[in-house]
């Protein structure tokens, strides 16, 4: 083999402008809405840059009324952007304009700024080279008329869709667009992107994308004013507010700003809970607001929405990896400027600043509700009804969140009160130590309700789907701490005093009753008006209500208990009748308790709540 055939080639990829340029102007964004959005940061980066070399003495200019301004003309098919911005030299243009990704954002950082933590302080948005050719997306003629801020005459840049450019020396702008210094990109619409020559829609962009850009921004739809005789023209106002709430000190905001805030970003009329005021400086570097949307059930919308921007300029709505999946139902706007983003400025990088933002926020969201538990307890309780849906699937979903905030969480007991676990447990310790007693729907389970209350045991509510999932987390992580339904087993408090009696012929005939799933039991109860309660274990209640729930066959036949008072008088009458012999009329009652216990456990089968009827007919002639 020859010597030469074993020396390495080098060389760098060659790629032709008219093969890449249809390709920029197809898939450079996800959405051609975008277009708007980069345009319009460039301006808003020219000005933040000649404010900035004014501010080191580079620049000797006056800076007044530094302004951005969006103009639609429809006849014409255009859309302009204009700033009185930095401005650019026929040089600039061309190393600029002419030359794809080459960023004047990243080249102005590196000249003056020295980082681009430095750049993200100072305000300066654009770090990517392709964001001006979004422009070819809905265009198929763009103009870039400018002038530098540091004189001499205008430069006009012409180029078509196909990439193929004109520049033009000593411009003389007919129009007028940079009388002194600045930029106007002038994008004349193709047929693809005609939608936009809408002034609606510009409008709804702009509300989207640039509501809280640095710089005012100003919007002329090309329609016409019309002004009352005698009255004087409308003083224009800016598309945007400039000084977003997010960007002042918590303590200069007042409850009514965040709340006309809130409204304003997501047009929800109804009042956030609160709020937490985000605002985090070395080593991290973002600002914000979250609020807490209220819940009124477990069945609402748990989706948020939360908006990320990227120094005042709206970057995306879905930012799972800035915020863990389960704060995802909160409202809220965070500014990241140091954010790493990639060309579209619309998808994240995998990064450890981003993840040390998600652990940040997480504690925050947990400092806030355990402040709140301390220091205003009152106004705690009012709001946790709203609160617990959110606290609970926080737990559930990070063992993290739940360690810091399961002091703060809270019980509320069937007589409207609230209790901590501790607090609940303090209170029972005497009764039954470690023992939670629940009620999953009052109302279904009064009859166990009432028989807890006269005996002085307290009992929470839980009553939604995600409740008895939290509460296996609690069990999981406090040793020999255990919660039950009311309806579960038999509290050592409904106990009388005196030895059980075995009723081997009554047990029979409430086999008989009750069918070959329910186990028959016999204790003396203090109520003696009670003939018999119903109980199911709490294990395999819930494993039935985790197979209905994950749609797993559910509604299996479940193994329950039936307590039968030997303290009843209506015991002694079953036990009676079978001694007589009259083994049809001890079956009947059987059967009438049996169904009056289930009653107060369960709603009845249709065919359980014919033969209830029956049953009540059948007693109520005797009675006649």
């Amino acid at each position: 083999m020859d010597e030469n055939e074993k020396t390495p080639v080098r060389g760098g990829i060659s790629i032709e402008l008219e093969h890449i340029f249809p390709i920029i102007k197809k898939w450079l964004y996800s959405d051609k809405e975008i277009f708007l959005r980069e345009i319009v940061s460039n301006a808003c980066d020219a000005i933040t840059k000649l404010r900035r070399l004014n501010s080191l003495g580079e620049a000797d200019v006056e800076l007044s009324g530094e302004k951005i301004w969006v103009e639609l003309d429809k006849d014409a098919s255009t859309i302009t952007v204009i700033d009185n911005g930095i401005g650019m030299t026929k040089e600039e243009v061309e190393k600029y304009i002419c030359q794809i990704a080459l960023s004047g954002a990243l080249d102005f950082i590196q000249k003056y700024e020295g980082s681009e933590a430095d750049a993200a302080q100072n305000g300066i948005i654009g770090h990517f080279g392709l964001g001006f050719y979004s422009a070819f997306m809905v265009s198929d003629r763009v103009e870039v008329i400018t002038r530098s801020y540091q004189g001499g005459p205008a430069v006009k840049w012409t180029c078509g869709d196909d990439g193929n450019y004109e520049i033009t020396e000593d411009y003389d702008d007919p129009d007028n667009y940079v009388p002194g210094f600045g930029t106007a990109v002038v994008m004349h619409i193709s047929d693809e992107g005609k939608e936009f020559l809408s002034g609606w829609k510009l409008r709804e962009i702009l509300d989207k994308y640039c509501a809280f850009m640095p710089e005012e921004i100003y919007f002329d739809d090309g329609e016409e004013k019309e002004t009352k005789e005698g009255e004087e023209p409308k003083e224009e106002k800016p598309v945007n507010d400039t000084h977003p709430l997010w960007q002042k000190n918590p303590s200069d905001c007042t409850d009514e700003e965040y709340k006309a805030f809130y409204q304003k970003v997501f047009h929800d009329w109804k009042e956030p809970l609160f709020h937490i005021h985000l605002k985090a400086d070395y080593p991290l570097n973002f600002k914000g607001i979250l609020y807490f949307p209220r819940i009124a059930s477990e069945f609402d919308s748990l989706e948020g929405q939360i908006k990320l921007y990227y120094n005042q300029v709206f970057v995306a709505d879905n930012i799972k990896e800035v915020i863990p999946e389960y704060l995802l139902m909160l409202k809220g706007v965070l500014d990241c400027p140091e954010l790493p983003l990639n060309v579209s400025r619309s998808y994240l990088q995998n990064s450890g600043y981003v993840t040390k933002i998600s652990q940040h926020i997480t504690k925050k969201v947990a400092d806030k509700l355990n402040s709140m538990f301390t220091n205003e307890r009152e106004e705690y309780e009012k709001i946790w009804r709203d609160l617990k849906t959110f606290v609970e699937y926080g737990s559930l979903r990070d063992r993290r969140f739940f360690d810091r905030v399961k002091d703060s969480v809270l019980f509320e007991t069937t007589d409207g009160t609230y209790r901590t676990l501790d607090e609940y447990l303090e209170g029972a310790k005497e009764k039954h130590e470690n023992k939670i007693y629940y009620a999953s729907d009052v109302t279904a389970q009064s009859k166990y309700v009432k028989m807890f209350r006269d005996e002085g045991i307290e009992i929470v509510v839980l009553d939604r789907i995600i409740d008895t999932q939290f509460i296996s987390v609690i069990e999981e992580t406090r040793e020999g701490v255990k919660f039950a339904r009311i309806d579960a087993e038999l509290a050592d408090a409904f106990k009388a005093d005196g030895d059980k009696t075995e009723l081997p012929a009554v047990a029979e005939c409430f086999k008989k009753a009750a069918g070959e799933h329910t186990k028959v039991e016999f204790e003396r109860l203090r109520d003696e008006k009670t003939p018999a309660i119903l109980n199911i274990p709490e294990e395999s209640r819930r494993m039935n209500d985790m197979m209905k729930l994950y749609r797993m066959g559910g509604d299996l036949p479940l193994e329950q208990t039936l307590l039968v008072n030997t303290a009843s008088p209506l015991t002694a009458k079953l036990a009676a009748l079978l001694d007589e012999g009259k083994e049809e009329d001890a079956a009947s009652l059987a059967k009438q308790i049996y169904l009056l216990a289930s009653l107060a456990q369960r709603q009845l089968s249709a065919d359980e709540l014919v033969e209830f009827l029956a049953g009540s007919y059948d007693l109520l002639n005797r009675l006649g």
